[in-house]
C-alpha cells in the first residue's frame, strides 16, 4: 500500500450490517492552507458514523486526510467536502464530522456537518442508573 497522500477512500465490508453501531475516530493531524494568506491551518476532526454495508479503511483515511495539506481551503468548505467524499465512499446510515480548527486571529472555529440516510432513525438513547 502506498504511503503517499491520495483522495482514494477505501472501504471494507461491514462485519455486522444488520446492527446499528457507532464508529468514532479522532483525527488530530489535519492540515491545509488558508486560502487568503497561505499560512497553515490545523484541525482535529471527530468522526462518528453508523455504517451500512461498508466501513472506511483507516490507513486509506489517513492518506486521504493527508492529501489536503498543501491546498487552500476555507474551514466550512473543506469539512463539507470531506463529508461528501466519505458519504460517496461508504454510504453510511449516519455520519457526523466535527472540525475543531486551531485559533487564528484570536478566533476558534468549529464546523459540524451531518449526513443522515433517508428514513434512518437513531435508536433511542439508553440511560442506566
Amino acid at each position: 500500500m502506498t504511503t503517499e497522500p491520495t483522495r482514494a477512500l477505501e472501504t471494507f465490508d461491514n462485519p455486522r450490517p444488520e446492527r446499528d453501531y457507532t464508529i468514532r475516530m479522532t483525527i488530530p493531524e489535519f492540515t491545509c492552507l488558508c486560502p487568503k494568506t497561505g499560512q497553515p491551518d490545523f484541525a482535529t476532526f471527530e468522526l462518528e458514523y453508523v455504517p451500512d454495508r461498508l466501513c472506511l479503511e483507516l490507513k486509506a483515511l489517513k492518506l486521504y486526510i493527508w492529501s489536503f495539506r498543501d491546498e487552500g481551503h476555507f474551514h466550512e468548505d473543506v469539512t463539507n467536502r470531506i463529508v461528501d467524499d466519505m458519504v460517496a465512499a461508504c454510504q453510511p446510515r449516519f455520519l457526523r464530522l466535527t472540525g475543531r480548527f486551531n485559533v487564528r486571529g484570536g478566533i476558534w472555529t468549529t464546523v459540524v456537518v451531518e449526513h443522515r440516510e433517508t428514513g434512518w432513525q437513531a435508536p433511542e438513547a439508553v440511560t442506566l442508573p
